[in-house]
């Protein structure tokens, strides 16, 4: 509870507006209960002042609202203007949640994003402390605590800040989350301090959302030019695209952040070699102490080393703690729907099951795969509907440069028709065997298999279900794969 004199302190609110206390915050006025601030947030599908009279009735006491916006609220009702309201609940949702776990990281990048949070939550598991990732598979952490809410790669800052203040009372001291670019261009990971952020690389994606490719990169700088504070360690992939990275070292620079490079040209850890192994990989890097390391990791593909390396330059306090972390390496699990074993056939082959969904993580899934394969390597992949169309010929040329067969079928059609989302991806790649229905395509593609082959179902990895029109039909790459194998 908080108080509106309280709110003075951070916003603009004229004094004629007597004192009184505001029990909770809500965007959703369904969850508005008496003596709540509502938040009407414009939105591109909904627009939050079309349910500020049922917020009243649920029993608002304050109204968040735009300026310019022309409401008749009731004397009982404060309203409060500003320019940006996602922005200012941001702050307003601090101030109701100020205990959060101590250790903060963030991730953002097109890609790698959930490997990487996920890689730091585990070391930090292997470490013994209480820790938790946040992100596209949801909340999960060692303290005991089951989040049952709406599950995105970075929640709204209400959900964001609840989920965070629960693990605190689990006693969880580190916390790794997912930036996403809604969430940062719409606030939610603004007024929580990070002590790291980490950015993988950027490839095309969400231009549906963000209409063009600058407006999606000015969304993820964010977290280094508005949320990561001056001194914290940013950690950047080396390897990334070269004006990419360039903008962000100057950004890093300017702000006097801790630059960690990672890769092939890393000042902190420079991966200097891979040795593909049947199911994993020998890699050796150097320290930015100049201490030469080998280790061995149980994961297959190179953008494996990527995240690995990235989530070590994330939590690593001195270049003692960083040694001390190799020997964990080798523990590490592979992420679920990340370059996830699906079977392997009695024959040998091996299918992988992986959420690749835009042509330059296919390229780099497929290219990490092809040093494990003794014959023929297989893709099935589709695109989701109602999503970015221009990414669709794309992704079918670059799976066709680097798998030796290429299956088109169904991702997500939502409310468009599968058969035209299929035909657009296949103008990248006109000589893909097209199969109708997702299932299908495994079925038949599963039966083809020889020894020393394998195959990737690409686009849903972790996805327990597929979404035709508005409803999600139960659907699991791994279990149909699982399924048809009975049949071998």
């Amino acid at each position: 509870m908080i108080s509106l004199d309280t709110l003075r302190s951070y916003i603009n609110i004229p004094y004629y507006f007597p004192n009184h206390e505001i029990r909770g915050i809500a965007l959703d006025s369904r969850k508005v209960q008496k003596d709540f601030l509502f938040a009407a947030l414009p939105g591109n599908q909904l627009d939050g002042q079309a349910f500020i009279q049922q917020a009243i009735e649920n029993g608002a006491n304050t109204i968040l609202l735009t300026n310019g916006s022309n409401m008749d609220l009731p004397s009982q009702c404060v309203p409060i203007y500003c320019d940006n309201p996602r922005q200012v609940i941001a702050k307003i949702t601090s101030l109701f949640y100020p205990k959060l776990p101590h250790h903060k990281i963030a991730v953002t990048g097109t890609n790698g994003k959930t490997s990487t949070v996920d890689f730091a939550r585990q070391l930090w598991e292997l470490e013994n402390l209480k820790s938790a990732s946040i992100g596209t598979l949801g909340v999960l952490n060692n303290a005991g605590y089951h989040y049952t809410g709406p599950v995105l790669t970075t929640p709204d800052t209400i959900i964001l800040h609840e989920i965070m203040q629960n693990l605190s009372k689990k006693h969880v001291t580190h916390v790794a989350m997912e930036a996403s670019s809604h969430g940062l261009a719409q606030y939610r990971l603004d007024n929580i301090e990070l002590e790291a952020a980490a950015f993988t690389n950027l490839t095309r994606d969400h231009l549906d959302y963000h209409h063009s490719f600058e407006a999606y990169f000015q969304a993820k700088q964010r977290l280094f030019t508005d949320i990561l504070p001056s001194n914290a360690i940013a950690a950047l992939n080396s390897d990334m695209n070269a004006s990419v990275l360039e903008t962000l070292l100057n950004i890093i620079k300017k702000r006097k952040q801790q630059l960690r490079l990672v890769g092939i040209k890393g000042n902190f850890l420079r991966l200097n070699h891979v040795k593909p192994l049947p199911h994993g990989q020998e890699i050796t890097y150097k320290t930015a102490s100049g201490n030469r390391v080998t280790t061995t990791l149980s994961l297959l593909g190179r953008y494996q080393i990527d995240n690995i390396l990235l989530s070590m330059a994330l939590i690593a306090k001195d270049s003692e703690h960083l040694e001390s972390l190799v020997p964990l390496l080798p523990k590490l699990k592979g992420v679920k729907g990340r370059m996830e074993q699906a079977a392997i056939l009695p024959n040998g082959a091996t299918v992988y099951v992986d959420y690749a969904h835009t042509p330059d993580a296919l390229t780099h899934l497929l290219q990490s795969l092809r040093p494990h394969v003794h014959h023929e390597l297989y893709i099935i992949f589709g695109a989701g509907g109602n999503r970015d169309k221009g990414k669709r010929p794309l992704m079918a040329l670059e799976a066709g440069k680097y798998a030796d067969h290429v299956i088109i079928t169904d991702d997500n059609p939502r409310h468009e028709n599968p058969a035209l989302i299929r035909n657009e991806i296949k103008k990248g790649f006109p000589r893909a065997v097209e199969i109708a229905g997702r299932e299908e395509a495994i079925a038949q593609t599963v039966k083809k298999l020889q020894p020393g082959d394998i195959l990737v179902i690409a686009g849903k990895g972790h996805e327990q279900g597929q979404i035709i029109g508005n409803t999600i039909h139960p659907f699991d790459d791994v279990k149909i794969v699982q399924k048809y194998m009975r049949y071998l």
